[in-house]
């Protein structure tokens, strides 16, 4: 006689209106989705012998409420509200027309104003300082809110759907794990694959080089595919297509989330020649007449207000009309490069819409398309670079208008790294007057989203003028899911969402706000709006080193931002008693996120020891490598910078020996001791701007040697030169100086490497690519080492 298993009743179970429910012989199984993973239910022993007189319990399986949508989040990387033909820009962005014109645009999105704070603030649902990333990775400090290491306690929504039957993935830039956990050693808990991703194909950090980017799939780290066409945003979206059909096709009940978020368009600005020639001639009227232009189609389109006012450009900022002619030609160019970039860029996305639509599953897909993480970027200064590591290093006078043209014809390609000029910022940040890292101001927070799902969304078309923020996507997923927001993520009680849904202004234009209140904060420049007031302090300038004000000495400004778009009229001296009481509003939110304190260092922040964060190097004062031992971030090594350093390495030799023995950086900054033709040579390229190598004349002749280089630092400040002296089994060899170093960082993502020089070649002069750099010895151990640092 078969025996009906029944099931023990499950105490205690916390059921929200929208929880699954499943028959199971009869008994009512109801899922507890607020608390994950999901358990299943609980059986009563079977005490039938024999399986063939026994009856299986039904197979337990988890998955979303029915009709849940397939989700896909892009997030493009530094362009300003201004920027795109969706938003009434110059440039053509047809597949943000496309999803806009089937979806809605709302016109009152806002971000944090820089890069990790907003993807956090994104992926989480909550307030950049309250997940701990107040900054971005690479300048994180030892205080809570700003040391990057996003907490347990606000998993991000991804978790939330692939605890609940979804697939999930990200493709591109991640830029949320802290570089002191990007080793090899790991720990890995703050990487994609342990952030609710399925699967991970892209960059770590804040940036790559498009053309020969540093690529992790999940946490191992792979090389680009091998062709000459390569570029970086048409790899990622072809794994991001062929990922989306192969789950698609073993499991169509499952639903997707794609995360895709690709590295343009921060610099470098790198994009197919065929797309920069597009836009040949369409800036040179310069970038006053092109904010003046973005704002008389803003106002026909009706994004923004007729009675908007075209806010005033800063006061740096040169006028077009007196620039020479040559000045005029470079900064073209330069925003030739980014429309070409930013335009690629969206065809890309408009190629992952296709598939998706292609297998029938674009109708009820949730597609939201966020065009910026921030303004467009202020970061390259007032004349643009062909190298914009040299700006992020503090230097803004290494390069002229004739040294980046004399490079014309490589700019965008894969022997530039180039940046625009701060103007094109502000004028693609239009109608606003600043630009990213302006927390204070709209032209670094508002940004341009189309949302489109036309299974759940009615309206077609229209625009929508809710204020929401970044915040708000984790909320809206969730409802548009029928899930709830989890109480309990592996065991951890869970933090409420920050951010509320947008779903309820989709159907009705006329939907009141109810997101009132937010404040911002990136590197002191800080703001608070709330019920349709902002209140704000403009701190620092991105292109600045220094602030305008001391902390204590911040000049407030008050605005009514339901009635003044472009906030262009300061209320301040007009309503005191409403400013003093947002400034207790922002002071009151500041300390509930962990805001405070405030720190305005800038690019001291980039050496771990003075900013607080942790380092993994420590006080280690040497580091000894062997063959094999490559792609070692930067912020994972030593930091030999502004100090000196002495390499030793052991390596066996089979005569004419060739390759690189220790490197660090690439062609656009970085060192490398190596071989050529059986000789040791040492070379510093500072910034691909100019290089300097000490090289022996003479050949070595053993099948073993110790090859030393010793580089006595002049000291004097930071990015100083000094002595480098190459020593071949403690005979010198040869010496030379070298002029100058670099002060900050090397790159974003180039590596240290042994044996072989893993990205672009430090010496390009002598090594055309990764293969060529191969070193034909074999190096047994090799030891970086420099001073210990005074206590």
């Amino acid at each position: 006689m078969k025996t009906l298993i029944p099931f023990l009743a499950v105490a205690a179970l916390l059921v929200c209106n929208n929880q699954s429910a499943m028959a199971q012989d009869g008994a009512q199984y109801k899922m507890d989705r607020t608390v994950l993973p999901i358990q299943p239910p609980t059986y009563a022993p079977i005490e039938v012998l024999d399986a063939r007189d026994a009856t299986k319990p039904p197979v337990f399986q988890i998955k979303p409420p029915e009709g849940a949508p397939n989700v896909v989040i892009v997030m493009i990387d530094d362009i300003g509200f201004g920027a795109t033909s969706t938003f009434g820009g110059a440039i053509e962005t047809p597949t943000f027309d496309r999803l806009a014109k089937n979806g809605l645009r709302f016109n009152h999105f806002h971000t944090t104003a820089l890069c990790s704070p907003t993807r956090a603030s994104l992926l989480s649902g909550r307030n950049h300082h309250e997940v701990n990333v107040g900054c971005v990775m690479e300048i994180a400090t030892g205080f809570p809110g700003n040391q990057g290491e996003r907490s347990n306690d606000a998993k991000y929504f991804a978790e939330t759907l692939r605890h609940n039957g979804y697939s999930t993935s990200a493709f591109g830039k991640w830029h949320e794990t802290p570089t002191w956990e990007v080793s090899v050693s790991g720990p890995y808990f703050r990487w994609p694959t342990h952030s609710g991703f399925d699967k991970f194909y892209g960059f770590i950090g804040g940036e790559t080089n498009q053309w020969d980017p540093v690529i992790f799939d999940g946490v191992t780290k792979v090389a680009k595919k091998d062709d000459p066409d390569y570029h970086f945003t048409t790899d990622m979206t072809n794994e991001a297509i062929n990922w989306m059909k192969f789950q698609q096709a073993m499991t169509p009940e499952k639903p997707f989330f794609i995360y895709y978020a690709p590295g343009a368009t921060h610099a470098p600005h790198h994009a197919p020649k065929e797309w920069i020639e597009k836009y040949d001639g369409k800036f040179d009227s310069g970038w006053l007449k092109y904010r003046e232009e973005t704002f008389a189609r803003q106002k026909a389109m009706g994004i923004i207000p007729e009675n908007t006012k075209l806010a005033p450009m800063p006061t740096d900022i040169k006028d077009w009309e007196k620039l020479s002619d040559k000045e005029r030609e470079l900064f073209a160019l330069q925003m030739e490069a980014f429309a070409g970039f930013a335009e690629h860029t969206d065809n890309e996305v408009g190629r992952l819409a296709d598939a998706i639509d292609d297998i029938g599953a674009l109708d009820n897909t949730l597609f939201i398309y966020i065009m910026g993480d921030n303004g467009s970027s202020g970061e390259g200064g007032l004349e643009g670079t062909y190298n914009e590591l040299v700006h992020l290093n503090g230097i803004f006078d290494a390069e002229t208008t004739e040294s980046m043209l004399a490079r014309a014809d490589d700019w965008g390609g894969p022997n530039s790294f180039p940046h625009f000029s701060a103007a094109w910022a502000v004028a693609t940040d239009a109608p606003f007057t600043w630009t990213k890292q302006m927390a204070a101001d709209y032209g670094g927070t508002r940004n341009g989203m189309v949302m489109h799902w036309p299974k759940g969304i009615k309206a077609k078309g229209e625009i929508r003028s809710q204020w929401h923020h970044v915040n708000d996507v984790a909320a809206t997923v969730l409802e548009a899911a029928k899930l709830p927001q989890p109480t309990m993520v592996n065991g951890v009680k869970q933090k409420p969402l920050s951010g509320v849904s947008m779903l309820y202004a989709t159907d009705d234009a006329n939907a009141k706000d109810r997101h009132t209140t937010q404040y911002f904060e990136i590197f002191a420049n800080r703001a608070i709006y709330h019920e349709g007031w902002l209140a704000r302090v403009v701190h620092r300038v991105p292109w600045e080193n220094d602030p305008i004000h001391t902390l204590q000495n911040d000049v407030w400004e008050l605005f009514n931002a339901e009635e003044d778009f472009s906030l262009t009229n300061n209320l301040a001296d007009m309503h005191p008693d409403k400013l003093k009481e947002m400034q207790e509003l922002f002071k009151k939110e500041a300390i509930a996120n962990s805001v405070y304190p405030l720190d305005d260092r800038s690019y001291e922040r980039f050496n771990a020891a003075i900013a607080g964060r942790p380092d993994l190097m420590g006080d280690r004062t040497s580091l000894t490598l062997g063959q094999g031992m490559t792609g070692i971030l930067e912020n994972t090594f030593l930091n030999e910078k502004n100090t000196s350093k002495t390499i030793v390495a052991n390596v066996d030799l089979k005569g004419s020996d060739r390759g690189v023995i220790l490197c660090q950086g690439g062609k656009f900054g970085g060192w490398a001791l190596y071989m050529d033709q059986g000789k040791p040579a040492y070379t510093y390229n500072w910034f691909g701007l100019k290089s300097y190598t000490v090289a022996s004349t003479k050949a070595i002749d053993k099948d073993k040697a110790e090859i030393k280089l010793v580089f006595d630092y002049e000291g004097g400040g930071t990015g100083k030169g000094g002595q480098a002296t190459l020593f071949v089994d403690g005979e010198k060899v040869a010496e030379g100086r070298v002029d100058k170093t670099q002060p900050a960082l090397y790159s974003a993502d180039e590596t240290a490497d042994v044996g072989i020089d893993e990205s672009t070649p430090v010496a390009d002069k002598v090594f055309k690519d990764v293969e060529d750099s191969e070193f034909t010895g074999r190096v047994n151990d090799v030891t970086i080492s420099i001073p210990a640092k005074k206590k």
